[in-house]
């Protein structure tokens, strides 16, 4: 009979560990699920290991099992673009995404742990004076919530991204945009690992390769789950699945108003330093960055129509390739390495959900669409919270599931819809 605990590596080196490879220092401890735990976590991506952290940090209530039915952050944490901003219009975004990005902020040094993250700046473009007005609205709303935010012209823009395309014949002519200095990314892989190891120290059992198959019931209250590694008792369960949360609502009864798309992106081979921040065209439909590697890192919109396969449609990725070759003619050149795609839960509004579900004892945090990189910490930070103390947080109070019952929507589309 196995230990409880084994030792883990980051991502696929538990292949080299399970090979006989001793030579890699552990980062979290792999558990095997005990019988009953205070707190059930289903999903071992960021925002499921972040509730695990904080619920141990801030709450003090270590007693939890974080269940990921692969491995650790080999769900949508691996496999997004790495981008995260506060740029939103509302309030109520506002306050709950610039609450992330302090916490990713300070996120390396509060983990001990290097999550390589670049305040690079994100620069929206605008191509039309339909675009400048727009933009002119956007950024005056943040400033007026408190978030950093700065219009720049044409001159500006050719100055900070001097690879754009400029030519007086370019289909879509760049008269200016907006920025976000705070704005930035981070490596994707190191935040899960850094809250893997950080709540495995406080005492979380880090449980992968266990499957949910369904929720154990007494008296209409959720009391545990069916696994593959047998039942697991316990007091309350959340839930942070990303793509997948309407398949684990679907098993308690519940029924969420969640579409799941799939996000795809892709990467070129690496080159020296030619894109030093993030540039976003809503009227392309695309994105990019440069990685620490030297990728240029390349994302677009949705694929619109109902999907789980982590690849995408060859349609958009020949959209997003041509809106590239577009804005930075001088990309053409390079090789395209390697593409996938991210399974992400949209609902009406492109805003998030995070709270109790019509089922007691069941807490769920889903419904980030393509901002659910960016909102981890905060994610976590609030579904702990009311885990543990049965009370919403402040910030989640208006992305309460009841906001479509009531139509107290929080309708985020403009500034959700391309950027993750």
């Amino acid at each position: 009979m196995q230990n409880r605990h084994q030792r883990s590596r980051y991502s696929a080196w538990n292949l080299l560990a399970a090979a006989g490879r001793d030579d890699w220092a552990p980062a979290w401890l792999d558990a095997e699920p005990q019988p009953r735990y205070e707190v059930i976590i289903i999903g071992g991506g960021g925002h499921g290991l972040a509730t695990a952290y904080y619920l141990a940090k801030n709450h003090g209530i270590t007693n939890v099992a974080v269940l990921e039915k692969g491995y650790i952050g080999g769900g949508n944490t691996g496999r997004n673009t790495t981008v995260v901003r506060s740029n939103y219009l509302y309030p109520q975004s506002a306050e709950l995404y610039d609450f992330s990005l302090q916490l990713y902020e300070k996120l390396a040094k509060e983990l001990n742990f290097n999550i390589m993250f670049s305040q690079r700046g994100l620069v929206t473009l605008a191509h039309s004076r339909h675009d400048l007005d727009s933009m002119a609205r956007w950024s005056n709303a943040m400033q007026f919530n408190g978030i950093d935010s700065e219009m720049l012209d044409a001159a500006q823009v050719l100055e900070m991204i001097p690879r754009l395309n400029f030519s007086r014949d370019a289909r879509f002519p760049i008269l200016g945009g907006f920025r976000q200095r705070r704005a930035g990314a981070v490596r994707h892989d190191a935040v899960a690992w850094g809250f893997a190891r950080a709540a495995s120290a406080l005492g979380v059992d880090v449980v992968p390769n266990c499957s949910v198959r369904g929720f154990i019931k007494q008296d209409g209250c959720v009391v545990g789950v069916q696994t593959n590694l047998g039942d697991i008792r316990c007091e309350r369960v959340g839930v942070a699945v990303a793509g997948r949360s309407s398949q684990l609502a679907e098993m308690a009864r519940i029924r969420l108003p969640i579409t799941s798309y799939a996000l795809q992106a892709m990467v070129s081979e690496p080159v020296k330093p030619v894109l030093d921040t993030v540039v976003l065209s809503p009227a392309v439909g695309a994105y990019w960055s440069q990685s620490d590697k030297g990728e240029i890192v390349i994302g677009g919109s949705l694929d619109h129509f109902p999907s789980y396969a982590q690849r995408g449609s060859f349609a958009v990725k020949q959209q997003v390739l041509a809106a590239t070759l577009e804005m930075f003619p001088s990309f053409g050149r390079l090789r395209l390495l390697r593409q996938w795609a991210g399974i992400v839960d949209v609902v009406q509004d492109s805003s998030p959900i995070i709270g109790p579900t019509p089922v007691p004892g069941l807490f769920i945090n889903c419904g980030w669409g393509t901002g659910g990189f960016k909102g981890i910490p905060v994610g976590g930070w609030t579904l702990a919270h009311v885990l543990a103390t049965g009370k919403n947080h402040p910030l989640a109070e208006p992305f309460q599931l009841s906001r479509f019952q009531t139509g107290h929507l929080i309708d985020e589309a403009a500034a959700a819809g391309i950027a993750h």
